[in-house]
């Protein structure tokens, strides 16, 4: 199958404008296949960072309320055992032989066995042990004694009437938090050790539950942290986030310039972009008006000489006005591409599909009423192609007519959304189709497939340099129905 004649040449595909070469970076559009994983975020980095700080400053605190309401816990309980040894020193006695009597029942705990209430007298015995005083144990205690000091009694001794506090294990396996103070009682042979011990589970417990509680506070406190310095970024942001948006909209076509009312750090920016918008659209008209200049200053020395070649016959004015003829096709074809380097990939201009391709079908059916072809096109109808009408219609009319000119009656064009920057038309017929070895060829400028069909052998490589103009591409492949799959992909921009 060969590629239909053309009258319309395709511009060659352009470098990339300097405006959307400055742009790309700020509004995210990508040509290329985007690169793995995600890119950093400043949202992102800025709420990580926070929530960061916020966890170690909050962790700090949380060690130190933890710390600080335990030492306050045990030094109140601590006070409360060197109360009850003061209470046992005052009420203790010693008699005339020199025997220390216990004081009198002060606390009921204190005679309940294993009750958690526990005091005990003693003496220094050699190695640093304790002695206890026969009768001078509290009842709670049974046969059991109260745990000695790490130190033993050398330390007590150092310091005589100085109270120490330890922790220790009861009888019940309980923690104790135990007072020991070494007294000399006037009368008594040798020093007397007071030992008051209590269950220390209690006070655990409160230290626990107010760990407990700290660090859940503590959390819900760096949730609603980090909560609010998310909307506070998202809102601190908001018009760097709308900066994107009106760049985007410029890009799409939605507006001419950047408009919005933007704080004193951003507005350099946005006028910056505005300036740019506007030398580029500058630089573009001028380019176009030098194309146009171009055009008429080699088209009609050309129209002269075809008129003289026309106005005296002969082989000479054969020669020539079929030169010329070669001559002005060429150069529409190069003008064309002149015109497509001269515009921007895209633009702000975008033209809706639907009704293109339904009028391209109508027309196209008229043509080759006598072949009865039918087109039968679906498109949604909210589907925009991200360029200039004139440019869709050459890249739709020349594949739609080729494959009108070599089907057999039919011809299927579908189009269809590919993703929010891409759509796909693709246009199939039930001709005699096209090996896979010829169809590289065909996209050549100027092959011919088959020398006896008319034409140039331009169209589908008009299409090709077109499509690829616009960061897009052609494919060929097999037809459902039996012929040639022309599919082609191409910019889109939302409606």
């Amino acid at each position: 199958m060969n590629a239909v004649p053309g009258s319309i040449e395709a511009p060659a595909a352009p470098a990339r404008s300097g405006l959307l070469a400055r742009l790309t970076p700020l509004i995210g559009r990508r040509a290329r296949a985007p690169r793995s994983g995600r890119k950093p975020s400043l949202v992102r980095r800025l709420v990580v960072l926070h929530a960061v700080l916020s966890a170690a400053v909050l962790i700090a605190g949380g060690f130190a309320l933890s710390s600080f309401f335990s030492q306050q816990a045990i030094d109140r309980f601590d006070d409360s055992l060197s109360e009850d040894v003061d209470n046992l020193v005052a009420g203790a006695s010693v008699d005339d032989q020199g025997q220390v009597t216990a004081p009198p029942l002060t606390d009921e705990r204190s005679s309940r066995a294993y009750s958690g209430d526990y005091w005990e007298l003693a003496t220094p015995a050699p190695g640093g042990s304790f002695k206890s005083i026969p009768g001078a144990t509290s009842r709670s205690l049974m046969d059991e004694s109260i745990p000695r000091p790490p130190a033993g009694a050398g330390a007590l001794e150092r310091h005589p009437g100085h109270t120490f506090f330890y922790d220790g294990v009861g009888p019940l396996k309980q923690p104790l938090r135990i007072a020991a103070e070494e007294v000399k009682l006037t009368g008594a042979p040798q020093p007397v050790i007071f030992l008051q011990a209590e269950d220390r589970s209690p006070i655990d417990g409160n230290i626990r539950t107010f760990e407990t509680s700290t660090a859940l506070a503590l959390a819900v406190l760096l949730a609603m942290l980090v909560t609010g310095v998310m909307l506070q970024v998202r809102v601190g942001l908001e018009p760097l986030f709308q900066l994107r948006r009106e760049v985007a909209a410029v890009r799409t076509g939605k507006t001419d310039r950047v408009a919005g009312d933007y704080p004193a750090e951003l507005e350099p920016l946005a006028t910056e972009l505005n300036a740019l918008v506007a030398h580029n659209q500058e630089v573009v008209e001028r380019q176009r008006t030098h194309v146009g200049n171009l055009a008429h200053a080699l088209k009609t020395p050309l129209s002269v000489m075809a008129a003289e070649a026309q106005a005296r016959p002969g082989p000479l004015a054969e020669v020539v006005g079929r030169q010329a003829d070669v001559m002005r096709q060429q150069v529409d074809h190069h003008l064309r591409r002149a015109r497509a380097a001269a515009r921007p990939q895209g633009g702000g201009e975008r033209t809706e599909v639907a009704p293109l391709i339904e009028e391209l079908a109508l027309t196209l059916e008229r043509i080759f009423r006598d072949k009865g072809v039918e087109v039968d096109w679906r498109c949604p109808d909210d589907l925009f192609f991200h360029g200039e009408r004139q440019d869709l219609l050459e890249l739709a009319g020349n594949v739609m007519e080729n494959a009108c000119k070599w089907c057999k009656a039919r011809v299927r064009v579908d189009a269809r959304p590919l993703s929010p920057v891409v759509l796909e038309l693709t246009v199939e017929d039930d001709g005699p189709g096209l090996a896979a070895e010829d169809r590289g060829e065909v996209l050549q400028r100027g092959a011919r497939l088959d020398e006896t069909a008319p034409g140039s052998g331009l169209g589908l490589s008009i299409v090709d340099e077109l499509a690829k103009a616009y960061g897009g591409a052609l494919a060929l492949g097999d037809s459902t129905v039996g012929g040639l799959k022309v599919s082609l992909t191409l910019p889109r921009t939302e409606a």
